[in-house]
């Protein structure tokens, strides 16, 4: 998986299309991630002791991978995302049109 935590990415399908967001959460295993204040949806909760809160709550719900794109932070558009090998022989995430390092 290519996005990581605290990326800010572009939704390219869905109905939050061309929104953009920082990634709050990556759930590699199911292929999804939460994107603060994208994808909102409301639950109807029970009150569970002290802790939870009862009524209608308002959260993110997680969205597929495959429907966000990457946002460089040097050219600053939705770019694909390679893999470059630097000096030290480390791996990098590599910004698909202008060939910088992503950190």
């Amino acid at each position: 998986m290519r996005i990581k935590r605290e990326d800010i990415v572009l939704i390219i399908a869905g109905k939050d299309k061309g929104k953009k967001g920082k990634v709050r959460q990556v759930m590699p295993r199911d292929g999804v991630l939460i994107i603060e204040g994208i994808n909102i949806i409301k639950r109807h909760m029970k009150p569970r002791g002290q802790a939870r809160q009862a009524g209608i709550i308002e959260r993110e719900a997680p969205i597929r991978i495959s429907n966000v794109m990457l946002l460089c932070p040097k050219c600053n558009k939705p770019v694909r995302v390679g893999s470059g090998i630097l000096e030290g022989g480390k791996r990098a995430r590599v910004c698909g049109k202008c060939n910088e390092v992503i950190s």
